[in-house]
């Protein structure tokens, strides 16, 4: 039975009990053993087997060539075996800090991994990469890593339930850090009091501000969640080594609740696992179909069905305007609501129009579909009829897309909205959508079979055939995995590929 913790601020002089800490009962949610069930195994080998799709995906991208060539300026410590970067062999381990680091860019560069949306946002597959490292670097087995990650979903899932951080113009990896943290503590089998101190360390050091999702959005959007993993790898360890945290780093007077969120009168009811209880957290969550902002995956799916049935839409000449009544988050966020003139700028980034849903909606219409790098291209980006329809696109909030955004009642909960086209023929045009083809209850919910077909069409370019084979065999065993097989729980390039582009030079 799930149970309910009435989380406020106190006080310095109220003195609250580490036990009764939020961050002590996220570590207390870690410590336990309960077993992870079988759906949730599954599930933990498609999210592994997706992570490393859209990181293959991305090998070649800037940020990603950049982290990489950080963490093999790391070599391994002492203490342990290293942790392997996606593209390289096997044996080019780093410290496992800094494979987390490398790794995560990787899995985040293309925004094509799984989500989940409630009171924040999170891709709670951000928090593999840095669970993994440490287990190929201390040895665990495939076991223990199915554990780990089952231990991150939860954290991260519950939090974003319960606590909204982009109202108040916090990223949402602050709820990534304390996840992770608690995911490594229960993969190394941690006590309570010791995660505990990880938890605080890691949330403390990864808050920060939305600013890197907003305006011109740069390269640091795909850092951000690999910092988040990278720290909380190093907050374990200073934690293992018997350093302490701020406390209560939630609750406290001059804690993150009071001078970050919603302030010291603040009230927020986080859903935990109760002693015992299974985590399940994961299957709550969804994929991706499309490489493009969550949000906009329902879109491109009713733009691919707007294509097909009135392909008169796909010539501007024909349009008046559209506009897409959504949720507010859907609208504020990567609508015209944001009021920022680059998500309607031709030459904006690729992080920018992956955050603009009236460039997506406009290319999905006329395209029939989405490609995660054809449709973001330069050329694409500014062909004129695409730029003339873009820029008759706009949203509006809609209160009743809003409250099923915010709906707990699975069945209820949307990510969609209702697009309304005028034609300058003076006839209107309407359809909706709730949720992305993909989703659980879409038209075609995401199964293992589509899992591997989306890793064979990400990694044919830049994996050989045996390679795919040997990654997609040794990811479906996952929970069998010996401690040897977790150490190469990883996808090697194709020889040339990442020769193929410059690495970047810089301090280290």
């Amino acid at each position: 039975m799930t149970v309910i913790h009435h989380v406020r601020v106190h006080r310095s002089e109220e003195n609250l009990a580490r036990e009764d800490q939020l961050a002590y009962k996220i570590a207390e949610v870690a410590a336990d053993p309960v077993a992870v069930e079988p759906d949730v195994v599954e599930m933990i080998i498609n999210r592994v087997i997706d992570n490393a799709a859209v990181a293959a995906a991305s090998l070649t991208r800037g940020p990603v060539t950049a982290a990489r060539a950080q963490a093999l300026d790391h070599p391994v410590s002492r203490g342990g075996h290293g942790g392997t970067l996606f593209g390289e062999p096997n044996e080019s381990v780093s410290s496992p800090e800094w494979a987390a680091w490398a790794n995560g860019v990787a899995v985040r560069e293309l925004d094509y991994h799984d989500t989940f949306l409630a009171a924040e946002y999170s891709h709670p597959g951000d928090n593999i990469p840095p669970i993994l490292a440490v287990a190929q670097h201390v040895g665990a087995d495939g076991a223990a890593l199915v554990r780990g990650i089952a231990t991150g979903y939860e954290i991260q899932m519950d939090l974003v339930r319960a606590i909204c951080l982009h109202k108040h113009k916090i990223d949402h990896v602050a709820h990534l850090g304390p996840s992770a943290a608690a995911g490594i503590g229960t993969l190394l089998g941690l006590d309570a009091d010791t995660i505990y101190q990880a938890v605080g360390q890691a949330l403390h050091t990864t808050t920060a501000t939305r600013q890197s999702r907003k305006g011109e959005i740069s390269t640091w959007k795909a850092h951000a969640p690999a910092f988040a993993g990278k720290m909380a790898v190093e907050a374990v360890d200073r934690a293992m080594r018997g350093q302490t945290s701020p406390s209560p780093i939630y609750e406290g007077e001059d804690g993150v609740i009071a001078w970050m969120l919603d302030g010291p009168d603040a009230r927020y009811d986080v859903p935990l696992p109760a002693p015992g209880e299974a985590k399940r957290a994961i299957l709550d969550s969804y994929t991706k179909e499309h490489s493009a902002e969550y949000q906009a995956q329902a879109w491109i799916d009713l733009a691919r069905k707007l294509h097909g049935t009135h392909p008169e839409l796909t010539d501007p000449a024909n349009v008046a305007s559209i506009v897409l009544h959504t949720s507010h988050h859907t609208h504020y966020v990567i609508g015209s609501g944001a009021n920022d003139p680059q998500k309607y700028d031709p030459t904006a980034s690729r992080e920018t129009l992956d955050h603009s849903i009236p460039y997506i909606f406009a290319v999905a219409l006329q395209d029939g579909g989405w490609h995660h790098v054809d449709s973001y291209t330069p050329e694409r980006a500014s062909r004129p009829d695409t730029v003339a329809l873009w820029h008759k696109i706009t949203t509006a909030e809609d209160a009743e897309w809003t409250r099923r955004y915010h709906s707990e009642d699975p069945d209820e909960k949307a990510f969609g909205g209702r697009v309304e086209i005028r034609l300058t023929d003076g006839s209107t045009l309407t359809d909706e959508i709730a949720v992305a083809d993909a989703h659980p209850l879409g038209a075609r919910p995401f199964a293992r079979a589509d899992y591997i077909r989306k890793f064979r069409l990400l990694a044919e370019p830049v994996l050989e055939p045996a390679e795919i084979e040997r990654f997609l065999a040794l990811a479906e065993r996952l929970p069998e995995l010996t401690a040897a097989e977790v150490q190469e729980l990883n996808i090697v390039a194709k020889a040339g590929v990442l020769a193929s582009v410059a690495t970047p030079k810089g301090l280290f």
